[in-house]
């Protein structure tokens, strides 16, 4: 019986309750399955991923990596030979601190070793008052880490004598932890070439402030590649190509590896990576022609009352090459204090102002444009068809504003009788463009449409807009036919822009409305770098001729008013070229506050325009006068190098000379 029942199969209750379920397994083989690629997932991305930090992190844990500032590449002039800008290596004496010298008895053992330090320098330069004395160099050492950690090298002294070289060298052993290792100053042309445009440096630790650097800084702290890590203490592009040139310019940081114990001190010997130099520029600035725009400013100055600085811009009018951008006063970048160049270090395309000890107020860099305003309303005036260019207009001396019978005068007060829109150019007729221009616009568009319409065309030569310039920190330009808006009425803001009285300039954009005038109408974009090259001369990048934009009138159009481009300037006599120009004297404030400022734009040739120069000096009177003359000299200095005509006048009198 028992065997029976023993031997009985399960019946389907039982057969239920032992069989495994389907869906168990798979429940089962799906969990197996996510645990088991987690761990897969999750060591491949430790591998792979957190395995280059871990390594670093591994490598790093005893090891620090003291950055050594880069060797800044040179910006050389437009023939590639003179440098006017440029690092000279230096030897300077290190101190590393082997022992923490924050406790009493072995503060005395580093105080000691400054004023022995001190005694060197004084021996082997008997009489220099700036060398560092003990207590300069106790605070250079930093015993009491406040600025760095115990491991990174202490700079004592910059720039050795060879006598000091040669000491430290001799007596290494007797100085644990003394060091002279290699540095680069920037040094500039001391003939001071374009020094606004060139700019300057200064120590990183200073320049949050820009923009620039602000990524910079945010991401040096997780920085991996010691090459890329700035150090406080190095020199960094702080204005003008320096600065917009920066990331090329600067080279890769060298470093020193050096291990560390608990106490961040070092505990060996010291393996050092050199740093490897930046790329070069050669700038489209010519020294010779710059030089003499710089000597025709300063020449200028002297001879007027009231103006104490100048500007001027020389563009080549098919490649946009700047040859020459010179601001007067400058100043010394070899021997500078911020405070002495405070007013002197903008150039030619940024908004400035200079102190004036005589009256309490200051002479603007950026100024109203006057009269050489008036060939681009004839343009304007021709295009939208508010007269023709045969038409004339009776000039009584003045035109009339409003209801109130406001007049507003040529100067002088000129009566020019029957004048057509050339003859409208050359007299400088204030009474013609606010009559046919001012007024008919705002009679076609209404006064706001009126405005706008202004607006679009000054914007279209470049003036209210960036130049594109290769330049940092570009003003735009005040444009108070916009500004006055509330204040004035639409007639007032366009009639009186119509004759260069509304909108506020830099001479770069003077310079590149010039430029459009002498090609019929392309916006070259403006350059002061024509090529980068590698340490070993390759060249990495060059800057080819761009046109940004073109505006589109009849040829009739151009011509008339290149035609009347030809005021007469008694300082262009002589002059071998026929070339179109155009005098301006724009007038800010009034009775005793008045200040009239001297404008002057050029090409030359007229029929194959190879130059263009503006200039401006405010508060310098007729534009004739003050500004004109150092025009002339740039287009003399040009003609000298390049040759106005292809052929360079200089080399011509060599090939006399040698004959």
């Amino acid at each position: 019986m028992f065997n029976r029942l023993k031997n009985k199969p399960p019946n389907k209750d039982e057969r239920a309750v032992n069989k495994p379920s389907s869906a168990r397994l798979n429940v089962f083989f799906f969990v197996a399955f996510v645990i088991f690629s987690v761990l897969i997932f999750r060591l491949a991305f430790v591998q792979f991923v957190e395995g280059p930090e871990l390594t670093y992190m591994e490598s790093t844990r005893n090891t620090k990596d003291i950055p050594l500032a880069p060797v800044r590449g040179p910006i050389y002039d437009a023939t590639g030979k003179v440098a006017l800008a440029y690092s000279e290596p230096v030897q300077s004496l290190y101190v590393l601190l082997y022992e923490d010298y924050r406790n009493d008895d072995r503060r005395q053992e580093a105080e000691g070793l400054a004023h022995e330090l001190a005694d060197i320098f004084k021996r082997f330069n008997p009489g220099d008052e700036k060398q560092p004395d003990a207590e300069e160099i106790i605070k250079r050492l930093d015993l009491d880490h406040q600025k760095t950690f115990g491991y990174v090298p202490r700079l004592v002294k910059s720039d050795l004598t060879t006598k000091e070289i040669a000491f430290f060298l001799e007596k290494k052993t007797e100085y644990p932890g003394v060091m002279v290792l290699e540095e680069n100053v920037r040094r500039y042309d001391p003939d001071r070439v374009a020094v606004q445009v060139i700019g300057y440096t200064r120590d990183f630790k200073g320049a949050g402030a820009l923009r620039q650097y602000k990524t910079i800084i945010e991401q040096s702290a997780s920085q991996r590649d010691p090459g890329l890590v700035y150090s406080q203490d190095e020199r960094v592009g702080f204005d003008g190509l320096e600065l917009q040139y920066q990331q090329e310019l600067r080279g890769r940081s060298g470093y020193q590896s050096i291990d560390i114990d608990s106490r961040n001190l070092p505990t060996g010997t010291m393996e050092l990576t050199p740093p490897e130099k930046g790329y070069s520029l050669i700038s489209t600035i010519n020294k010779e022609i710059q030089l003499a725009a710089q000597k025709a400013i300063t020449d200028e100055l002297r001879k007027l009352p009231k103006a104490i600085t100048g500007y001027a811009v020389a563009m080549e009018v098919d490649t946009g090459n700047v040859v020459a951008m010179a601001s007067m006063p400058d100043y010394d970048p070899n021997d500078w204090d911020y405070d002495k160049i405070k007013f002197v270090f903008r150039n030619g395309t940024t908004e400035s102002f200079l102190p004036n000890d005589k009256k309490p107020r200051h002479a603007e860099s950026v100024v109203l444009l006057g009269s050489v305003i008036k060939p681009l309303s004839v343009l304007i005036g021709l295009k939208e068809g508010l007269f023709t260019a045969g038409q004339t207009y009776h000039d009584k001396g003045y035109a009339v504003l409003g209801k109130d019978g406001r007049q507003v005068r040529n100067s002088h007060s000129a009566y020019n009788g029957n004048i057509t829109a050339r003859r409208a150019i050359e007299k400088s007729s204030n009474a013609f463009m606010i009559d046919m221009v001012g007024k008919q616009l705002l009679k076609k568009y209404g006064g706001d449409k009126g405005i706008d319409k202004w607006d679009e065309y000054m914007k279209s030569f470049g003036l209210g807009v960036s130049t594109g310039i290769d330049l940092p920190n570009e003003f735009l330009g005040r444009l108070e036919y916009r500004e006055g808006e509330g204040r004035e009425s639409a007639l007032t803001r366009l009639a009186f822009a119509s004759f260069g009285q509304q909108a506020k300039y830099t001479t770069m954009q003077l310079a590149q409305y010039t430029t459009m005038l002498a090609n019929k109408g392309k916006r070259m974009e403006p350059h002061l770098v024509k090529e980068i090259r590698d340490a070993d001369g390759n060249v990495v990048k060059k800057f080819e001729p761009k046109v940004l934009n073109e505006v589109q009138f009849a040829d009739a159009h151009w011509n008339e008013v290149h035609k009347g481009m030809v005021t007469k300037v008694s300082s262009f006599d002589g002059f071998p070229y026929d070339f179109a120009r155009k005098t301006g004297t724009s007038e800010q404030g009034t009775g005793p506050n008045k200040k009239e400022n001297g404008v002057f734009i050029a090409f030359a040739p007229r029929d194959k325009p190879k130059l263009a120069v503006a200039v401006i000096v405010p508060e310098g009177g007729f534009g004739s006068v003050s500004a004109s003359p150092i025009a002339r000299k740039i287009f003399d200095a040009y003609d000298e190098v390049y040759g106005l005509d292809g052929i360079p006048k200089g080399k011509k009198d060599q090939n006399k000379e040698q004959d």
